[in-house]
Order: structure tokens, then sequence, then C-alpha cells
């Protein structure tokens, strides 16, 4: 079986997008260039940013941001509310303020290129 450890996602200003996600996810790049950013979240996955001007092969299509989503897991609800007001506060645009799904109690904001980072605590978590 693969076990995928890295998720990066083509953005338009790494230096902007490194910024954001520095704060937002209180964490340092271990890598940082003009071009890109590599954050070491836990020991077994790696986060990146990579200037989509820098890719190679270049990326091709008619999508110049956004499209893809992060899913990022929390312990309980409390935590969901939490995190939302410290994001709406940061003034991150918000997507779907806090509503339960099926899968569990969520929200979505979205970083400067428009990709969806998403917070639930899944369905059965208080």
């Amino acid at each position: 079986m693969l076990n995928p450890n890295l998720v990066i996602l083509y953005v338009n200003d790494a230096r902007r997008s490194t910024d954001f996600y520095t704060g937002l996810l209180d964490c340092v790049p271990v890598e940082a260039t003009e071009h890109f950013a590599l954050f070491a979240l836990n020991p077994a996955f790696r986060f990146g940013v990579w200037s989509r001007s820098d890719v190679q092969p270049k990326v091709s299509g008619t999508q110049s941001s956004g499209g893809g989503e992060i899913a990022i897991p929390v312990a309980d609800v409390a935590q969901v509310d939490a995190l939302y007001a410290d994001w709406s506060a940061r003034q991150i645009a918000v997507a779907q303020v806090p509503v339960m799904m099926e899968f569990g109690y969520t929200f979505t904001v979205l970083d400067p290129d428009g990709h969806r980072l998403r917070i639930y605590a899944p369905s059965g978590a208080n």
C-alpha cells in the first residue's frame, strides 16, 4: 500500500502563502525559497506551497487558482468553534460558517489563492 505524506498547493505568490500558512498553522517552514515553502506538520506529513509560475512541469489548463481542499479533523465541536472564531478574527475569507453536516460539524475558509481549508469534528465528537 502507498502512503502519501505530502500535499503541495500551487499558488500565485509563494511568499504571501508562506506567511499565511505560517500564521495559520503556527509553524515555520523547514524549507523556504522565493517560490516554494515546505512545512513539517508532524513526522509523517508535510505540506508545501509552490509558485504556479515556477512549477515543473508547467501547470496546464484554464484554472488560475484554488481548486483544492485540505480537511483538518479536530477533537470536538468546541474546537471547531474556537478555530472559527480565531480565523474569522484574522479576517480569513469564510466560504462556509460552522454547520452540522452528514460527516460532522464543520466550517470552511479560503487561503489567498482560493484553496479550501475545512475544519471538522467528525460525527459523534462532542
